[in-house]
């Protein structure tokens, strides 16, 4: 058995052993220095020292204490503390901290039943007008945030109830939820685009500027499809009655979206310019971010010790286990590659003669799958390191790679039988509300981001135009 061969079987223990629901973050670390330690083994570095206390004379004691230190003197551990201290320097992931602080501080400063009740009288005459205004509440709320569960679990508490209330189709409102829920990992300022970013050396800026206009796409799509949908079968989103939703003056109705809307609209695009025009750094942007949000709690009266101690407590908690996964990541791909594992995959996957278009597809689907048991997190520290390298082969630019694979990773949180989103809304749905209604529901939207990524491969400029345009070809 070649190294190469080692290392395949270093993956797949890795794959077993996430499957069986050990922490990924550690596993990678333990399998990185475990077979670590095997490939930079060097018999003469261990006992160089050991030899000069024997040839010494030296005393029983010390002679183990030379033995035991030369039991470590190998170099993974010096690629550890190397690869630890590298992520701690990277000024990218700085940005993760504040935005998911600006996130959570918004999720607990009230702002968003605001915005949800003022969205259902603005849009009041369309069809599925409730549907509409957790979709748009969603999509601004997942921008803020990033967080997926957040997103789906306080929805699910504020519209969920009031379309339930309103007659409106299980499936049909549990499915706009779940799938607007998922679109902050998408839409910018997202935290996998800085994820993304960080593991393959792109700029975030170009990452957010072409993730723009797909993510705009993806939830104008299902915008189109929620009101279609009502129009079409409008015994699903039953029109409100004046008793509903009272009656309001043009002048009231503007008023309460620029006190509910506005703020955290222009918080978003403040923060996105600043990126995306060159006026801050990501990090500079995320600390406008963070700091924008704890004024919109203070402003709306929602800003406690309590909550500030947990969006604290949060922050740090999540951003803890991305470094983590960072720091294992980055020593399980040395090793990895240094046993040759890298070069064996590469030269199957090129062997196959597959068309670029073939490739695309083959690693979509492998990202599928890869979404059922893993999180977005861990799909992007770990296995897109090794697609990266065959990228040049097939002609296929590494920032359109990886906008398909965050449109993709939308189907991570909408297909069953691990489909994220729907276990996060029947956490906190009514017990008529059953798990297959909410997957039945979530299927259109599969189908929606499938017809997305095809629009985008035929349509390419969708990605590239707002970056080239912004930063030059």
């Amino acid at each position: 058995m070649t190294d190469a061969h080692i290392a395949v079987g270093m993956l797949l223990i890795l794959i077993f052993a996430i499957f069986l629901g050990f922490p990924v973050a550690f596993t990678l670390m333990a399998l990185g220095v475990g077979f670590g330690y095997y490939a930079y083994y060097d018999v003469g570095r261990m006992w160089r020292a050991y030899n000069r206390a024997v040839e010494a004379d030296a005393d029983t004691y010390t002679q183990l204490e030379t033995w035991i230190s030369g039991f470590f003197n190998n170099r993974i551990f010096d690629l550890f503390v190397n690869q630890t201290y590298s992520v701690i320097q990277n000024d990218v992931l700085t940005a993760i901290p504040l935005f998911l602080f600006m996130g959570y501080i918004v999720e607990r400063s009230n702002i968003v039943d605001r915005l949800f009740s003022t969205l259902y009288i603005a849009t009041r005459r369309l069809p599925g007008s409730m549907a509409v205004a957790a979709l748009v509440t969603c999509t601004l709320f997942a921008t803020a945030t990033g967080i997926v569960g957040a997103v789906v679990t306080l929805m699910g508490l504020l519209a969920l109830p009031a379309m339930l209330k309103a007659k409106y189709d299980v499936r049909y409102a549990t499915g706009v939820i779940c799938a607007g829920g998922t679109l902050g990992i998408l839409i910018p300022p997202s935290i996998l685009l800085i994820v993304y970013a960080a593991t393959s050396g792109i700029s975030v800026v170009r990452m957010y500027a072409a993730a723009l206009l797909p993510g705009l796409l993806l939830a104008g799509l299902y915008f189109v499809y929620v009101v279609t949908r009502a129009v079409l079968q409008p015994r699903l989103a039953p029109r409100p009655t004046k008793e509903d939703v009272g009656d309001y003056s043009t002048l009231q109705i503007t008023w309460m979206m620029i006190t509910s809307f506005v703020p955290l609209a222009f918080l978003i695009l403040a923060v996105l310019g600043a990126i995306l025009f060159g006026f801050a750094t990501p990090s500079e942007a995320a600390a406008i971010g963070a700091l924008g949000g704890l004024i919109l709690a203070v402003a709306y009266r929602a800003l406690t010790w309590q909550r500030l101690k947990e969006s604290i407590y949060l922050t740090a908690r999540t951003s803890a286990m991305v470094c983590w996964l960072f720091v294992g990541s980055a020593t399980f791909a040395s090793v990895f590659a240094y046993l040759g594992g890298q070069q064996l995959i590469s030269d199957f996957v090129t062997g196959l003669d597959m068309s670029p278009l073939m490739f695309l597809i083959m690693a979509q689907i492998i990202i599928f799958i890869l979404g059922w048991p893993l999180e977005w997190t861990e799909i992007i520290v770990i296995f897109i390191p090794i697609f990266m390298p065959l990228l040049p082969h097939f002609g296929i630019d590494p920032l359109f790679f990886g906008i398909l694979v965050a449109v993709n990773l939308q189907t991570a949180f909408l297909s069953p039988p691990m489909a994220m989103s729907a276990y996060y809304l029947k956490g906190i749905s009514p017990p008529h509300v059953q798990l297959t209604d909410i997957f039945l529901g979530m299927m259109p939207y599969m189908a929606i981001v499938i017809l997305c990524m095809v629009i985008m491969y035929v349509f390419p400029g969708i990605v590239f135009w707002l970056p080239n345009a912004v930063y030059g070809g």
